[in-house]
């Protein structure tokens, strides 16, 4: 749980001092997408790994 809220602070921290509403927008919307794109990544990873996927 201290980690979740220590990832929590870094990421509100980071967008704290942003001054343009289209960028602070922006890098938000990115920043979700980066981390959505990363969890579909590691659901395949961990998908394959389970059905025995031959990584050769």
């Amino acid at each position: 749980m201290k980690t979740a809220l220590l990832i929590k602070e870094i990421y509100l921290e980071g967008f704290r001092n942003l001054e343009n509403f289209i960028v602070q927008k922006y890098f938000k919307a990115f920043a979700w997408f980066s981390f959505i794109m990363f969890f579909v990544v590691l659901y395949a990873f961990i998908f394959r790994v389970y059905t025995g996927f031959a990584f050769d």
